[in-house]
C-alpha cells in the first residue's frame, strides 16, 4: 500500500510503555485508539485543506478510529464503519489525492495491532477484515467525494446559468462572480462552443492535462477519443450538441500529451440562452485516476486467489454465469472439476506449508494447460480447481483438456527435498448454454468428480443425469434421516426363523424399514449405508434393539406354551466400534426384563475379517451376558476358518448363494458337499447353522437332511408385522 507511514517515536505499537502499569482495560483501549488516531492524523494532516488545528483534527479522527477498531473485532463483522470513515475524511476536507492511500496504509499497518488479544479471531481473519475495511473506506471516500463533486457541479451549473441570465443587466458583476467560481474550483471546468471547440478552461482543467493551456484550448471535443470510452458516449454527446438532451454523466478516459491516461468523472451540460437556444457546452471533470487504480487493485484482490494467483470462486462464478447466459456467439460450454487425490494426507503428514507449495505447483501446471482465449482455470478453495471452456467445438475438446490436466499432473513435484506424486479426479460436464444454471452445473460436476474418485481416482468421468439423480436422492435421504428418527418414521418387520427338525417357528429376525413421507416404504439397503456414513446408525441401531427386545418380551407373554421366541437384531460395523454397545444392550435387556438368551445379535462376516481382540472384546462381554452372537452372511467374507474358534459365536448364518442349487431336485452336488462340510464344521465347533433365502420345499428338505438347524425365507413367510409372527407360532403350537 502506497503512503504507508513509518512506525516511529511515541506512536509505537501496543507494547509502548507510555502509560501507567496499573491502567484499566478501557483506559488501555482508549490509549491505543489515541495512538492510532495520532498516527493517522500525522499521515494525512499535511495534505488536508481543513481549518482545524492538528489537535482538533486528531480528536476528529478518534470516533472513526474507534468505529474501525470495533468493526475489526466485532461479531458479526460489519464493514459500514469503513464507509463512514471514508466519508468523515471528505467531511474534514481531506480530499487531496494523497489522503486516501495514506489512510489505507495506516489501516493496513496499524489497525490490526489494536484488535484486543484473545477474542477468538485468527490472524488470517483479522487480515481479511482489514482488507475489507480498506475497501469500505475507499468506497465511502469515493462516494462522499462524488456527492461533494456533484454538489459543486450543480452549484457551478446554477451559477453559470444565473451568470448568463443576468449578463444583460449586470454583465461585469456576473462575470466577476462566475470567474471567482470558475477559477477557484477544485474540479476541472471547460467551456466549448456549439461546434465543439474549447474556448475557455480553468487552472484545474489545465493541470489535469499536464499544465500547458495551449494543449487544450482551441481543441475540439471530438478529438479526445479513447479505446475504453463507454459505449454510446459519443452518440449521447452528439444528441446534446443538437439540443436533444441537456446532460451527460460518464466515467471517461483521456490521453495526456505524455501518453499517460487520465480517468475522469465527466459531466457535460448544455447551456441555453433566454430563448432556449443552445449556446455553450459546459464540461466538469473530476480526476478519478488514483481511485480507479485503487479499485482495480482491490477488485483483483477480491477476484483472485492469494496463494496461487488463479481466479477465485467469485471470478469463476461471474464467468460461468456469463457463459451459461450468453446469447452472443457462445452455444456450448465445457467444465472440468478437479479434486486432488490424497491431498489431506500431504497436509497431515508434511504440514500445511508443504501443502501450500504443492497447490502453487499444481496451479502453475493447470495454467499451462490453457491454450485458448475461451479457457479459464480457477481455484475454488482447498485442493479443488475448475477449468471452464467457452464454446468448445465438440465434447472431445473438453475431454482433451481433462487429459492434458492429468498428463501435466503425472510428473512428481519436488518440494523441500521430497518428490511428491500428484493425482487428481475430474468430473466433466458439457452441453448447450441456456439450459442449466451455474449451481446445477457445478453440482453435477462435483457429483461426477466423486464418481471418478470412487472408482480409484487419477481419472476423469463424464456427467450422467441418472447418476446425478441417484446422488441427489441419497443426499436428500441423508439429510432427512435425523428428523425421520425423531418423527418416528421407522418401523420393524419380522421374518420368522423356523426349526428344520419340526417346522416350528423358533424366532424372528428384526428388519428395519423407513416409511418415507414422499418415497413410501424404503428397505434397509436404501438407507442403512447412509446412516453408517453419517454416524446415525448408532442411535438408529439402539432404537431397533429397544423395539425388537420389547417385542420379544411381548411374544414371550403371548406364546401359548410359554416358551420365548428369540429375536435376531443386526449390528453394523459402526455399532461394533461404539464404546457403549455392551452397556446399552444390558440396559435394554434390564428395562424390558427379557432373558438375554432370547436375543441374538447378528454380525456380518466381513465386519470381523481380521478382527483383533479389541474388536472381539465387546462380543465376548455380550456372550458372557448370555446373548447369542450369530455370524451373518457366512461364506462371503473369505475369513480364515480357524478364526471361528476364537470368536464368541453361537450360530453361523449361511449365505443364500450356497443353497440356490438345492431349489431343484436333484440338487447341485457341489452345493450339497459345501453345505455338508460347513454344517459338519459348525457342529464340531458347537455352533448352530441357520440358512437364509429358503424359497422352496425341496430346498428346505435338502437342508433338513444335511443337518441345518434353522432356516428363513419366503418359503415360510415374507417379513411382516409382529402379529403375523404370533399367528404363525400359534398355528405351529396347536398343530393339525
Amino acid at each position: 500500500m502506497t503512503g504507508r507511514p513509518e512506525r516511529t517515536g511515541s506512536d509505537g505499537g501496543p507494547g509502548d510503555p507510555g502509560g501507567p502499569a496499573q491502567a484499566g482495560v478501557q483506559d488501555g483501549a482508549d490509549d491505543r485508539l489515541r495512538r492510532f488516531a495520532a498516527i493517522w492524523s500525522r499521515a494525512i494532516y499535511p495534505a488536508t485543506a481543513t481549518s482545524m488545528t492538528r489537535a482538533e483534527f486528531e480528536r476528529h479522527l478518534m470516533e472513526p478510529a474507534r468505529r474501525l477498531a470495533e468493526a475489526l473485532c466485532g461479531k458479526p463483522f460489519d464493514p459500514v464503519a469503513g464507509v463512514e470513515a471514508g466519508a468523515a475524511l471528505v467531511a474534514a476536507h481531506c480530499t487531496e489525492p494523497a489522503s486516501l492511500p495514506h489512510t489505507l496504509g495506516v489501516i493496513d499497518s496499524y489497525l490490526a495491532l489494536y484488535c484486543p488479544p484473545g477474542n477468538g479471531q485468527s490472524a488470517e481473519e483479522t487480515r481479511a477484515r482489514c482488507t475489507r475495511l480498506q475497501h469500505a473506506v475507499a468506497a465511502g471516500f469515493a462516494e462522499s467525494l462524488r456527492e461533494r463533486t456533484r454538489f459543486e457541479q450543480e452549484a457551478m451549473s446554477r451559477a453559470a446559468l444565473r451568470a448568463q441570465a443576468d449578463a444583460e443587466q449586470a454583465l461585469h458583476s456576473s462575470e466577476a462572480k462566475f470567474r471567482a467560481v470558475f477559477e477557484d474550483a477544485a474540479i476541472g471546468i471547460g467551456i466549448a462552443d456549439m461546434d465543439g471547440r474549447i474556448i475557455d478552461v480553468n487552472e484545474s482543467f489545465t493541470r489535469m492535462f499536464g499544465g500547458l493551456e495551449h494543449h487544450v484550448r482551441s481543441r475540439k471535443i471530438t478529438e479526445w477519443t479513447h479505446p475504453e470510452d463507454s459505449p454510446g458516449v459519443w452518440r449521447m454527446l452528439a444528441e446534446l450538441m443538437r439540443g436533444e438532451r441537456d446532460h451527460i454523466r460518464v466515467d471517461k478516459p483521456y490521453y495526456r500529451n505524455d501518453g499517460t491516461v487520465l480517468w475522469t468523472n465527466l459531466t457535460v451540460s448544455l447551456l441555453r440562452d433566454r430563448a432556449g437556444s443552445p449556446r455553450y457546452v459546459l464540461a466538469l471533470m473530476e480526476d478519478i485516476t488514483e481511485r480507479r487504480l485503487l479499485n482495480l487493485r482491490l477488485r483483483y484482490e477480491a477476484t483472485h486467489d492469494a496463494l496461487t494467483g488463479l481466479p477465485n470462486r467469485t471470478f469463476f462464478f461471474e464467468r460461468l454465469d456469463s457463459t451459461l447466459g450468453s446469447r452472443r456467439g457462445v452455444d456450448r460450454f465445457g467444465l472440468c472439476y478437479l479434486d486432488l487425490d490424497g491431498f489431506k494426507a500431504v497436509n497431515d503428514s508434511l504440514g500445511h506449508a508443504v501443502g501450500d507449495q504443492l497447490l502453487v505447483a499444481v496451479a502453475d501446471r493447470l495454467q499451462s494447460c490453457v491454450t485458448g482465449p475461451g479457457q479459464l482455470v480457477a481455484r475454488l478453495g482447498g485442493d479443488e480447481f475448475v477449468a471452464l471452456i467457452a464454446d468448445p467445438a465438440e465434447q472431445q475438446e473438453v475431454t482433451d483438456f481433462a487429459e492434458r490436466i492429468l498428463d501435466t499432473l503425472s510428473a512428481p513435484v519436488s518440494i523441500a527435498g521430497r518428490e511428491l506424486s500428484v493425482r487428481g479426479s475430474i468430473g466433466i460436464v458439457d452441453g448447450p448454454v441456456g439450459e442449466r444454471g451455474s449451481a446445477e452445473v457445478l453440482r453435477s460436476a462435483d457429483i461426477t468428480m466423486y464418481r471418478a474418485k470412487a472408482t480409484g481416482g487419477n481419472r476423469y468421468a463424464h456427467s450422467d443425469p441418472e447418476a446425478d439423480t441417484r446422488a441427489i436422492s441419497r443426499h436428500g435421504l441423508t439429510n432427512s434421516l435425523p428428523m425421520a428418527l425423531q418423527r418416528g418414521e421407522f418401523f420393524i418387520e419380522y421374518q420368522p426363523l423356523v426349526r428344520l427338525s419340526d417346522g416350528r417357528v423358533n424366532g424372528a429376525e428384526a428388519l428395519v424399514r423407513w416409511c418415507h413421507p414422499l418415497r413410501g416404504v424404503l428397505g434397509p439397503d436404501q438407507f442403512i449405508p447412509l446412516a453408517e456414513n453419517t454416524g446415525l446408525i448408532v442411535p438408529l441401531g439402539r432404537w431397533v434393539l429397544e423395539e425388537a427386545v420389547r417385542q420379544a418380551r411381548d411374544w414371550q407373554f403371548q406364546h401359548i406354551d410359554g416358551k420365548p421366541l428369540r429375536v435376531n437384531v443386526n449390528l453394523s460395523p459402526c455399532q461394533l466400534h461404539h464404546p457403549n454397545l455392551v452397556r446399552d444392550t444390558a440396559e435394554v435387556l434390564k428395562e424390558t426384563g427379557l432373558d438375554p438368551s432370547a436375543l441374538c445379535l447378528e454380525v456380518t462376516e466381513s465386519a470381523l475379517i481380521g478382527a483383533d481382540e479389541a474388536l472381539l472384546k465387546p462380543l465376548r462381554e455380550l456372550a458372557d451376558l448370555g446373548v447369542d452372537i450369530a455370524l451373518d452372511d457366512f461364506g462371503t467374507g473369505y475369513s480364515n476358518l480357524s478364526n471361528l474358534r476364537r470368536m464368541p459365536l453361537s450360530t453361523l448364518k449361511l449365505d443364500r448363494s450356497f443353497t440356490r442349487g438345492m431349489q431343484r431336485d436333484p440338487a447341485d452336488p457341489v452345493d450339497i458337499k459345501i453345505v455338508e462340510g460347513i454344517v459338519s464344521l459348525a457342529h464340531t465347533l458347537d455352533l448352530g447353522v441357520t440358512v437364509e433365502g429358503v424359497e422352496t420345499g425341496v430346498q428346505a428338505e435338502h437342508l433338513r437332511v444335511l443337518g441345518c438347524d434353522t432356516a428363513q425365507g419366503w418359503y415360510y413367510a415374507r417379513p411382516g408385522p409382529p402379529e403375523h409372527l404370533h399367528t404363525l407360532s400359534l398355528a405351529d403350537a396347536t398343530g393339525p
